[in-house]
């Protein structure tokens, strides 16, 4: 797949050569390569269609790559030059399997078919001298060994959210001091209201976070939280509200719990590490709120946005979910401990879930469905890919409100990280949309153990 330029020109396309679970991961991944030329080893075709069949994301992403690929050469050959996929964009070819190279062959015994993408992206390299080649993979395992093997290897960085803009995003309230008659207007005025001017320069963008304190006095340490409304262009006092027997700890519960309960923003995503509360703050302001929706829906991924792990498990769909969902029944079971047995609190909660006006649902039946007047706690979003998140909130219909909530440093799919899963890319995408709000909360709440446990271990 030479291009005909020579060496010497820095702007010379690269070759890449895909592996399969990044097409699995982005079936539009092979036109994100600008006008570098791409390599698809047969190894990648044959492990795609494994799973071209189902209706899980894995099946969604293999169907759209195949068929991409197949609407690219349609009516050609790919030959020795391969096919150009577009305008602007370079070309692409399939490539049939090639062994190691001899002094390898003992290094790699196993015929498996990460080592023949392996091999055959090796052999792309040796017979395209002077250009620079390639594997791109999600799997580190296989980086590792093309790094042994002297291949270069590059991870699928294109929804990728960089360093810099994740710390952003984790310390998005701003701590800012405010002279004693701003600070009184915001705390004990008519309207608990300041004008932005009196705090920064350019207007903020939509749900803004701030937590000030009062200048030149301790004030006993007093501080208080407020957020820019854009509809009111002013910026307003966050109170410690309480829902449903939950009542804030801190100040991010606080500003967690007010987004939550906010009937102006459709879509909150709750970051923070384990016990901080986010699930149970956001199912508490769902409860809080029953009477303004038609049904409450709990889930969380068990894989990714599928039903194909659960199926060995007995019984009915809400039989297998069960083991799983666990932890949301968990938070819910706090929030009833909260009231007397028998209590009219309790008895609700009993009755939205005889009536399953509170229901738990698999997401793998997401797909498809519109969610109208439905409030829709996601939890352990972190698991999500940024296409599934999108799948979800596309289903959102007439006065529906979507809670996400996770920890990005505690995520169990094996090609996502905390800079690409799909909760990180939401809270990076949408910042600053008036529906939008995202809350990072940092301290642990859950028990002294926990907290520790969790800053230590």
């Amino acid at each position: 797949m030479r291009r005909g330029k020579t060496d010497t020109n820095m702007g010379k396309p690269k070759i890449f050569v895909l592996d399969t679970n990044v097409i699995l991961h982005d079936h539009k991944a092979i036109r994100q390569f600008r006008d570098n030329d791409l390599v698809i080893p047969t190894a990648v075709i044959e492990e795609a269609d494994k799973f071209k069949k189902g209706n899980d994301t894995l099946s969604y992403h293999a169907r759209g790559f195949m068929r991409d690929l197949d609407k690219i050469s349609s009516g050609k050959s790919f030959g020795k030059e391969g096919i150009q996929i577009g305008k602007g964009l370079g070309r692409i070819k399939v490539e049939p399997n090639h062994p190691f190279p001899p002094e390898l062959a003992e290094l790699f015994k196993d015929d498996t078919q990460d080592h023949r993408i392996l091999s055959t992206a090796m052999w792309v390299r040796d017979n395209n001298p002077g250009t620079f080649v390639a594997l791109v993979t999600k799997d580190v395992n296989l980086r590792l060994k093309a790094k042994a093997a002297g291949m270069a290897v590059q991870d699928y960085l294109t929804d990728k959210v960089e360093d810099d803009r994740l710390e952003i995003s984790q310390r998005e309230v701003l701590r800012k001091e405010l002279p004693s008659d701003l600070m009184q207007a915001l705390c004990y005025g008519p309207d608990n209201a300041i004008p932005w001017q009196e705090v920064q320069k350019t207007r903020p963008e939509p749900n803004r976070l701030y937590k000030f304190s009062w200048s030149g006095k301790a004030a006993g340490g007093e501080t208080a939280c407020a957020r820019y409304d854009a509809d009111r262009d002013l910026i307003l006092l966050v109170r410690s509200r309480e829902a449903y027997g939950i009542r804030p700890r801190n100040d991010e519960q606080k500003m967690a719990l007010d987004a939550c309960l906010n009937p102006k923003v459709d879509l909150v995503a709750l970051t923070g590490g384990a016990g901080t509360g986010k699930t149970l703050l956001a199912l508490a302001a769902a409860l809080e709120q029953e009477r303004d929706y038609e049904q409450i829906i709990l889930s969380r991924p068990t894989v990714v946005l599928g039903n194909q792990d659960i199926g060995f498990l007995p019984g009915d769909q809400k039989s297998k979910m069960g083991p799983f969902l666990q932890p949301l029944m968990d938070n819910l079971n706090v929030i009833k401990d909260q009231f007397r047995p028998g209590s009219r609190e309790a008895q609700r909660i009993e009755a939205m879930l005889s009536m399953e006006k509170l229901i738990i649902e698999p997401l793998a039946y997401i797909r498809g469905r519109s969610l109208g007047k439905c409030y829709f706690i996601i939890d352990e979003a972190q698991n999500l890919t940024p296409h599934e998140i999108k799948t979800i909130i596309t289903r959102a219909g007439e006065g529906t409100k979507m809670v996400f909530t996770g920890d990005i440093f505690q995520i169990d799919q094996p090609y996502l990280d905390q800079w690409s899963n799909g909760l990180t890319h939401i809270a990076e995408k949408l910042s600053g949309e008036k529906l939008f709000q995202h809350v990072f909360l940092r301290k642990g709440e859950r028990s002294a153990l926990a907290d520790l446990a969790a800053k230590l271990l």
